[in-house]
């Protein structure tokens, strides 16, 4: 009783001392108490827990796609540069190639 006087803020509040049936009364229901918070507290807990290695998982997924993603643009960069550089080697005479064929074309067409 005198614990639960200080908690509600009684500091020097002379308390009777209780009968044995409402000390015990009162004990279970502080033990009930105590028992619930505790249990209250550790969902918690694990629920945080939780969370965290979700989104652990999650960052390290996106992170890995993000590698996969430079790794894809690297390689289409590349790519790009190959055929850039086989385009200016042989450009020129594609070119009259293309050229060719389509007026070659027209002038079957005007004939």
């Amino acid at each position: 009783m005198r614990t639960k006087m200080r908690l509600l803020g009684f500091r020097g509040a002379q308390v009777k001392p209780l009968n044995e049936e409402a000390a015990a009364e009162l004990g279970a229901e502080l033990l009930g108490e105590a028992l619930v918070f505790g249990v209250g507290g550790l969902c918690l807990y694990l629920e945080y827990l939780r969370q965290a290695g979700q989104s652990r998982r999650r960052e390290e997924h996106l992170e890995r796609s993000l590698g996969q993603l430079q790794e894809g643009l690297q390689r289409l960069q590349e790519e790009l540069e190959r055929l850039k550089g086989r385009g200016q080697g042989g450009g020129h005479a594609q070119g009259h190639a293309q050229g060719d064929a389509q007026g070659g074309a027209g002038l079957e067409q005007g004939h």
